[in-house]
């Protein structure tokens, strides 16, 4: 009990403190915030693949916490250093979160977890830096060179924590990949929704 108390206290800080320094950025930054908020639940993620954080914990909590981010945007009052007006990427992040950890195996709860934090958040800031040096806008735009990043992280992910052979490995990083560059829906669905759908070939 004390173990999971610990635990549950580390992961939630985690998040707490980087929430509260990506104020500090301020609102033009909006973007890279996100990511780092999103790079912030790998603590947690890890508890919870060491069983320090049950599901029966992580998964409610998780919830709890896209609850309150989208109450936040019912009532226009967006956390602007984060939250992005009509944006609810956050809000399906975190509902996401929720429902991988409810529904899957500790293992590749945990790989999908950390595609959605490590290679989102990867991806996002290597496509900022190039679209700031380049001139364009960020917010609008997808580039190879983040989907690059994002397929290596994944793919190393999957390695640590996915069963199968490394082809296989591989093909589920790429495909996650292009569920992440696809313009249609929001990533932080479409990811989760897809990487549900291949847990059935692992």
């Amino acid at each position: 009990m004390l173990e999971t108390a610990l635990g549950v206290a580390i992961g939630a800080s985690c998040i707490i403190i980087t929430i509260a320094l990506t104020k500090k950025l301020g609102p033009e930054w909006a973007w890279i915030n996100r990511k780092l908020i999103h790079l912030s639940i790998v603590p947690a993620a890890l508890l919870f693949y060491y069983g320090v954080i049950p599901r029966e914990i992580f998964s409610p909590a998780a919830a709890l916490f896209g609850v309150v981010q989208l109450l936040t945007h019912l009532k226009h009052e967006e956390l602007s250093w984060y939250q992005i007006n009509h944006n609810y990427g956050e809000v399906f992040f975190a509902f996401s979160a929720s429902a991988v950890t409810f529904l899957f195996s500790r293992e590749y709860a945990t790989a999908l977890l950390l595609v959605m934090a490590i290679s989102d958040g990867v991806t996002g800031i290597i496509r900022h830096h190039y679209f700031r040096r380049n001139g364009f806008n960020v917010k609008l735009k997808k580039h190879w060179t983040g989907s690059l990043g994002y397929l290596i992280t994944a793919a190393i992910i999957a390695m640590v924590f996915l069963n199968g052979s490394m082809i296989g490995k591989i093909g589920w990083a790429f495909v996650l990949m292009l569920a992440e560059y696809q313009p249609w829906v929001d990533d932080n669905l479409a990811v989760p929704l897809v990487g549900s759908l291949l847990y059935f070939l692992y």
